[in-house]
């Protein structure tokens, strides 16, 4: 079967779709984002793109500042409506009944039902055209516990984290390997089976 070919766009899926908190504490807003990555490891550093047009683009240029909260399927709802409506209309904290709890190194809200929030300061304002990049330094993470396994780490299967997909929202949590695990050696069970027949 061959393949069809389209026009150039934006077909790199699946991606994330956050809701990205900014302000400070008294006013905020909440944005939902799915044009969004990681850009660089050491230090940290990520991005989101944001049309000059929407509500939050002046408060994040403003703050240099803004938490992505990654969402779930529970979340999905408010994820969706955080999206399609204006916070220069609307508090969506107070609509979507989420609650604002103070981050540990920036101005702006964490979205406590969310699993993970990434504190993030800009550090450049790249206009692309029809959205601006704001690139930004993760200064903190801030994981619920209850999503952290007996090994200290965040256990994606737990919270079924939200997905873009052309349009579409879907769950994640299926794990179905691991970083390394296609030249990973399998463990040879040949001796312990022996072991335990002698036995």
């Amino acid at each position: 079967m061959s393949k069809i070919k389209w026009k150039a766009g934006t077909f790199e899926y699946p991606i994330p779709a956050v809701m990205v908190s900014c302000g400070d504490m008294e006013k905020s807003n909440i944005i939902t984002v799915a044009w969004t990555g990681i850009i660089n490891t050491n230090p940290a550093m990520v991005y989101i793109s944001v049309r000059q047009s929407r509500y939050s683009y002046n408060i994040i240029k403003e703050n240099m500042e803004f938490v992505i909260n990654l969402t779930t399927e529970k979340l999905a709802n408010a994820t969706d409506w955080c999206g399609v409506k204006s916070g220069a209309n609307v508090d969506k904290f107070k609509e979507m009944k989420l609650t604002k709890e103070k981050a540990n190194m920036v101005k702006a809200p964490l979205i406590k039902e969310s699993p993970v929030s990434i504190e993030c300061r800009v550090k450049k304002i790249v206009p692309l055209g029809s959205h601006d990049m704001f690139i930004a330094e993760v200064l903190c993470i801030d994981a619920d516990e209850e999503y952290i396994d007996e090994n200290g780490a965040f256990d994606i299967s737990k919270c079924k984290l939200l997905a873009y997909a052309n349009g579409g929202y879907y769950s994640l949590g299926k794990k179905i390997g691991k970083f390394g695990y296609s030249v990973q050696k399998k463990k040879n069970n040949k001796k312990s089976k022996y072991i335990r027949r002698k036995k």
